[in-house]
């Protein structure tokens, strides 16, 4: 799945590397043209992203989906 989000604030950006830590299924955070992709348990990794516009948020995972609240945009 690949789920469009903007990240406001460090706490967002936290809570979706805790939530990355919690499953099995691996989450990566992806600059909107491909150009960078990230493993979302790394703290330090996703700030090598540009977060001032949206990214891509992608993974198997049904449990992170349903958490980041993805019903529409999910490709």
């Amino acid at each position: 799945m690949i789920i469009p989000m903007q990240f406001d604030s460090l706490e967002e950006l936290y809570s979706l590397q805790k939530l990355a830590c919690r499953v099995e299924e691996p989450v990566y955070v992806h600059a909107p043209d491909d150009s960078i992709m990230v493993d979302a348990r790394s703290f330090l990794g996703l700030f090598t992203l540009d977060f001032s516009k949206p990214v891509n948020v992608v993974t198997d995972s049904k449990y992170v989906a349903r958490k980041l609240g993805a019903r529409v945009g999910v490709r």
